[in-house]
């Protein structure tokens, strides 16, 4: 047989994301929809297919010219929309004197085409359709002998309403009722050969495993189903279970959204970043793409199982719920608290330094490395406008603190021992799991200084370290990073020094964004803290250093009722 994809659609219900893609090129399980539909009508006797294409074509036309699909493919254009009918009889010249079968691209099913296919050369009707149940769509009327006896409220006799899947096998006479140039619907054509006594009849499967994935929402429940049986396949070889919980985890600043899969003793986690908005690289692409890396370097980070990062879905080892924020609230014993810290410098320090080797900066969010403009506009702007301003009330402007900023990125640059750098290395962000710390969200990585996530972990405002116990644990970490390679001790610390203090604002910053703007009260509570922890910092500098940032800060402290003096820098 020959097949026929109607692919032209404008995919209207799916904006803003079919601006740049076209619903074919959508995936389920990181295939588009329309390599599916191929494999499936292939596995079923198709011998050659064509594709009609309308909207954003030239997208569509390059990715089937890219494959082989070990049948001939082909694309026919439509300058202007012909509708599924006008679709079909612009085919003319490709079909022959045989039954063809039609599959729209923007479904997903189960249904074996084959016995479809057979099941009309049977009965040779001059259609079949194939229907199942669904109150949303149900439209077609079909009676207790499986024939179609009218579509919507032109029903005739008794029976019962079904959905149209947009799988139908059709024999050449359907052409006889289809105008030969311009725009027509099938169900015109299906109307007219009904009225001169043709039959019409349905295929009904026990399973069809349907959906329409014209909308976003019916898209993301398909694509989250697709991906998930994928990742438990890749996972523990075996079929996604029937009863697979689907447990919500609470997430911290990003609006990801976090679920455990768990069934009979097996769990993955997923984090869903929703749909990608446009070609660029996205929060998805960075998590997929660095995670894969840091594993493959040896770094202790969960192991990406699978990710389709059109869909915005990531699939992850579990590794559990105990952060070390909250062990170290749980563990009486102080020394031992510290003892982990020397263990996450220990896997920093090394992630750092093999993370580095083979990192692409391609994959980076955002920027591809730590650099001035990040500083610039991402920690220090977004402290001005999001803490200072938004929350503290101080009405400053950031370019009245541009020269300290700018000493803040050049130093931080200048003296930056090189490495991948996680961005966001800090307590929430680190897990135990078989007695070992492990790393996550390190989908904002990228090249830059190692101090930057030293000082992540230590100035943390989620934890209570003093500053004796943040001197000691920076000795460590200088010690530890200078058994693998040479350090300057002076310029190190001169690095950290400011990496810490641009860290210290994108952290004030955040909280601020959070707290307002997202309407997440937990980070406002931690604000006293990333501030005390500010203003100790900038009375470590010279009485020259920093003047306008410690006279912004005081009047932020001011206005808050933060009493100076608290944590340590």
């Amino acid at each position: 047989m020959k097949s026929l994809i109607l692919a032209a659609g404008l995919g209207t219900r799916l904006l803003p994301h079919t601006a740049a893609v076209p619903k074919p090129l959508f995936t389920l399980a990181g295939r588009p929809l329309v390599d599916i539909h191929i494999e499936k009508l292939r596995a079923a006797g198709a011998e050659a297919v064509r594709v009609n294409t309308h909207h954003l074509h030239p997208l569509i036309e390059r990715h089937l010219a890219a494959h082989d699909y070990g049948i001939p493919v082909s694309v026919r254009f439509e300058p202007a929309i012909l509708g599924t009918g006008g679709a079909i009889r612009n085919a003319a010249d490709f079909l022959d004197r045989r039954p063809f079968m039609v599959v729209n691209a923007d479904i997903v099913h189960a249904v074996d085409l084959r016995r479809v296919y057979a099941a009309h050369l049977r009965r040779r009707p001059a259609a079949t359709l194939v229907l199942c149940q669904d109150p949303e769509f149900d439209s077609v009327q079909v009676d207790s002998r499986g024939r179609i006896t009218g579509f919507a409220d032109e029903a005739r006799g008794e029976g019962r309403r079904l959905t149209f899947t947009g799988i139908q096998v059709l024999d050449p006479v359907v052409l006889d009722y289809l105008p030969a140039r311009g725009f027509s619907h099938s169900v015109a054509a299906f109307r007219a050969m009904l009225a001169d006594g043709l039959t019409l009849r349905a295929f009904i499967p026990a399973a069809p495993g349907w959906h329409d994935v014209g909308t976003p929402a019916r898209y993301r429940a398909a694509a989250r189903r697709a991906s998930a049986a994928e990742a438990w396949r890749r996972a523990f070889d075996a079929p996604l279970p029937r009863r697979l919980r689907w447990e919500p985890l609470a997430g911290d600043g990003s609006d990801r959204l976090w679920y455990r899969l768990a069934a009979a003793g097996r769990s993955l986690v997923m984090a869903d970043h929703g749909l990608r908005p446009g070609p660029a690289v996205t929060e998805a692409d960075a998590f997929a793409a660095i995670g894969r890396h840091l594993h493959a370097a040896g770094a202790p980070v969960p192991a990406v199982v699978f990710a389709d990062t059109f869909a915005g879905l990531v699939f992850l080892e579990d590794l559990g719920d105990l952060r070390l924020q909250e062990a170290a609230a749980r563990e009486p014993e102080r020394g031992r608290v510290l003892g982990w810290y020397r263990e996450v410098i220990d896997s920093l320090v090394a992630m750092a330094m093999e993370g580095a080797r083979g990192f692409d900066p391609a994959w980076a969010f955002q920027t591809p490395r730590y650099n001035r403009e990040l500083i610039l506009e991402r920690e220090c702007r977004y402290f001005v406008e999001a803490f200072l301003n938004r929350v503290a009330g101080v009405p400053a402007a950031a370019a009245h603190f541009a020269p300290e900023f700018e000493r803040i990125a050049e130093n931080a640059l200048a003296h930056g021992v090189e490495g991948f750098m996680h961005r966001d290395l800090q307590s929430r962000n680190i897990m135990r799991k078989n007695g070992r710390w492990h790393f996550i969200d390190f989908q904002g990585g990228r090249i830059g200084p190692l101090q930057y996530d030293l000082a992540s972990l230590l100035i943390d405002p989620y934890m209570d370290l003093t500053a004796a116990e943040q001197e000691e644990l920076l000795q460590h970490g200088l010690r530890r990073l200078a058994s693998r390679l040479p350090v300057d001790p002076a310029r190190f610390r001169r690095g950290y020094a400011h990496c810490a203090l641009a860290r210290n604002l994108q952290v004030l910053g955040a909280f601020g964004f959070l707290s307002t703007v997202k309407g997440k009260p937990f980070f406002a509570g931690y604000i006293p803290a990333a501030l005390g922890r500010l203003d100790a910092r900038l009375a470590g500098f010279a009485p020259g250093g920093f003047p306008r940032l410690r006279a912004a800060v005081a009047a932020a402290m001011a206005k808050l009722g933060v009493d100076r003096g608290g944590p340590g820098g």
